[in-house]
């Protein structure tokens, strides 16, 4: 696959990634932090918040590989 190839798909599946993981996080934290003291919830959405970018990341690095000759 070349470069151009893999910056395309990585883009694709870099927003989708992001904006599923954006709705799950969010529904995960109001269904399950609602009701809980505001440092629990300070603490999960720090850690939802932060935890995409690992991925992200990964996928990123992967499409920006250069191409085998």
């Amino acid at each position: 696959m070349t470069v151009r190839a893999r910056k395309f798909v990585g883009m694709i599946a870099l927003v989708t990634f992001i904006f599923a993981y954006a709705l799950i996080a969010m529904e995960i934290g109001a269904a399950r932090f609602a009701e809980a003291n505001p440092i629990a919830q300070a603490v999960y959405f720090l850690i939802a918040g932060l935890a995409w970018v690992v991925p992200a990341g990964l996928l990123v690095r992967w499409s920006q590989k250069p191409d085998k000759d």
